[in-house]
């Protein structure tokens, strides 16, 4: 069976491994859109913008596993059609036969719209390794930098800048950062946080537009105050990568529709990772998540080979921000209520309730709380409110029952 697998990410990464590993002996072809070998995204705006990581270390296999496991390299190789008739993937110069696709085509950072001046020189997005080598070097000392959007993208990105002593100032639209996804008790979090190393936060802040003729000097806001800015900086959310699905016909709904085994509409399609919808609890979800990414990419390529296993999602996500680990267990949506827990010295964590259902956690520097949340959320369970309130309850006593 021949497999070829569009997108060379976390996802694609892990499913042509996994496929190997399983036995699969047939030609297997991996394309990629970039030029670098499928790498770690996560670092990006953390220790590789810091000048902490070098680029290989940034590479989620050596250029020999790929050899080694008979593994067919296109990089650098945009798709130009995919043919389902003949059941061809189209680079332009090469035509690849298939008898099954993955897609794992990730997504893309959304852009500011160019009539507000998005596309001044000295805007900058964070997704690609090429987006952080083009800003790298924008990072120097007490120079003026302007974050749009108040996510974890954009806040990861401030923190960065912050311990590179520039001055930050980050515009959210929103009441409040991290609205979107997390509660107020973390935003207040990490609010705190940020303002306390000088980032600036201006939240119910939108932005008219950038100022600039040749490149980006400044930013008008919907008040009309003006911020200088030598660069800027849009952490305004992602785009699934849907381009190659829907110029072939497939099924879209909020990314690329998969059923739960990650087939699409079209049977020898399937698809898996931030692109990918999925069935969850009677709709659908997409996750943007390196674990998901992972997971689901397996889950694939088992399937593929005729295991026929539903996948079951196990959401988490982690961010890193100056002496700060974030990680989240669960998806929160539907909470009621904030349970807050303190842990030891200045950890946190926040636990999201519906009802007395436990759907999330949000741990701060509380690696215990994360590990015991996120197996009470796998397993079903939910304690007591007043339990995890007090912190004299052994946690992992929890676990037990």
């Amino acid at each position: 069976m021949r497999v070829v697998v569009i997108g060379a990410g976390q996802a694609g990464a892990a499913l042509v491994a996994k496929l190997r590993a399983l036995g699969h002996t047939g030609p297997l072809t991996l394309i990629g859109d970039e030029p670098a070998p499928p790498y770690q995204r996560p670092p990006l705006s953390k220790a590789y913008l810091m000048g902490e990581m070098e680029e290989e270390r940034l590479w989620l296999r050596s250029p020999e596993f790929y050899a080694d496991n008979d593994i067919s390299l296109r990089l650098g190789r945009p798709v130009a059609a995919v043919d389902r008739i003949a059941k061809t993937v189209n680079l332009g110069d090469e035509v690849i036969a298939y008898d099954a696709l993955v897609l794992t085509t990730g997504s893309s950072a959304r852009k500011l719209p160019a009539a507000v001046g998005g596309a001044l020189p000295g805007v900058y997005t964070v997704r690609t390794l090429a987006d952080v080598d083009a800003m790298k070097l924008e990072f120097q000392p007490n120079r003026r930098l302007v974050i749009v959007g108040g996510g974890y993208i954009g806040l990861e990105a401030a923190a960065v800048a912050a311990k590179l002593d520039l001055e930050v100032t980050v515009l959210e639209m929103a009441p409040r950062i991290l609205q979107r996804v997390a509660s107020p008790e973390t935003s207040d979090y990490f609010r705190a946080l940020h303002t306390a190393h000088g980032v600036k936060i201006l939240e119910s802040t939108g932005l008219d537009r950038l100022l600039g003729e040749t490149r980006v000097r400044g930013v008008r806001l919907t008040d009309g105050r003006e911020l200088p800015a030598d660069f800027v900086i849009a952490g305004v959310g992602i785009l699934p990568g849907t381009a190659v699905a829907e110029a072939a016909g497939l099924t879209l709904d909020n990314g690329i529709a998969t059923n739960a085994l990650g087939q699409t509409s079209d049977p020898a399609i399937w698809a898996a990772g931030d692109c990918a919808s999925f069935p969850w609890r009677g709709g659908r979800l997409r996750m943007e998540s390196v674990g998901n990414a992972i997971d689901m990419a397996e889950a694939v390529a088992a399937n593929i080979l005729g295991a026929n296993e539903e996948y079951q999602a196990k959401p988490w996500f982690w961010s890193d921000q100056y002496d700060c680990k974030l990680q989240i267990a669960g998806l929160n949506t539907g909470y009621d209520q904030i349970v807050t827990r303190p842990g030891e010295g200045d950890a946190v964590s926040f636990w999201y309730y519906a009802g007395d259902r436990l759907l999330a956690v949000d741990a701060m520097n509380d690696a215990r709380a994360y590990m015991v949340g996120k197996r009470l959320i796998e397993t079903g369970k939910s304690p007591d409110k007043a339990e995890i309130a007090d912190p004299a309850t052994d946690l992992k006593a929890l676990l037990k029952r």
